[in-house]
């Protein structure tokens, strides 16, 4: 699990404050709802401050973990929030499957034409219901195609507007009793796909699988990377944990390999470097770093 600094600083507890207010300014809002850490935190939120006036959106998208599906749901039913799961098509999108470095930009953009088109259905008025993301401080420093996609559709982001940081909403979720508030950071599946090399429902899936073999043997922060070798005929998975992991790996080695070789990989590699969560960004050029980071001051809402 996540090792973190868990008490609720003055600062921290001023933020939630600032976000409370902020929600409570909004007639009705509709929360983009992974089961995440920050996703969570602002449904949790939301939900003790608008009561029926939030509902939570989990888009049901083959670059969701099942798992995380499941959890959305339990989450919903567990506190009373009304939770709509609505199916987005960015595997429909050339763009989106050609992953290039806006690909989140075409997840997102999908994402939000999908709760649009609910709060159509729903209330027939996009006026007065806001659409919420979970967004943070530090992903306005990250590469972060898809909060251009969110200012473009109006969405907003109150987490960052209160100035809430990774470790302070861990830290305010510990406090609220959400059992989120140490896990790990879980980017979609697409993510573990090279840039440039196709993103496709099968290779997906082989991700899901590969990383639930992976976390069988307690490896609970990893990531599975997806490579194609050989011009195409076969598949590397590239493993990478926390360095404090990397030992635990090996003396499972054999029944990995032969776990993931049973999935369709060809061969299978620990990355000795260590976990690197976004690490794949750094094969964008500086110009698609730039172009993908998105503006704090974006018009949103």
């Amino acid at each position: 699990m996540v090792s973190t600094t868990v008490a609720v600083t003055a600062a921290a507890a001023a933020k939630e404050a600032i976000l409370q207010r902020q929600l409570a300014a909004l007639p009705a809002a509709m929360v983009a709802f992974s089961a995440g850490v920050d996703s969570t935190y602002l449904l949790a939120v939301a939900h003790q401050v608008l009561g029926s006036r939030v509902v939570a959106v989990t888009a049901d998208s083959p670059s969701l973990a099942r798992r995380s599906l499941a959890e959305a749901a339990a989450f919903c039913a567990e506190h009373g929030i009304r939770h709509h799961v609505v199916t987005t098509d960015e595997f429909e999108s050339a763009e989106y499957l050609a992953n290039d470095s806006r690909r989140c930009f075409h997840c997102k953009a999908a994402l939000l034409r999908a709760m649009d088109a609910l709060v159509q259905a729903t209330a027939g008025n996009r006026g007065t219901t806001a659409l919420l993301i979970g967004a943070i401080s530090e992903d306005f420093a990250d590469v972060r195609p898809g909060l251009q996609a969110a200012a473009a559709a109006g969405a907003r982001w109150p987490l960052a507007d209160a100035g809430l940081t990774k470790p302070e909403v861990r830290a305010l979720s510990r406090a609220r009793g959400l059992t989120t508030w140490d896990r790990p950071a879980e980017p979609c599946l697409s993510s573990r796909v090279p840039y440039g090399e196709a993103v496709s429902i099968a290779g997906v899936r082989m991700i899901e699988a590969a990383e639930a073999a992976l976390r069988a043997h307690g490896l609970q922060e990893c990531r599975a990377r997806h490579h194609q070798i050989g011009g195409g005929r076969g598949l590397l998975c590239r493993i990478e944990v926390p360095d404090a992991d990397l030992a635990r790996v090996l003396a499972v080695r054999q029944d990995l390999v032969a776990r993931l070789r049973a999935l369709g990989y060809a061969n299978v590699a620990l990355d000795l470097a260590g976990l690197d969560s976004g690490g794949l960004n750094r094969l964008l050029s500086p110009a698609e770093t730039a172009a993908a980071r998105p503006t704090p001051g974006a018009v949103h809402g």
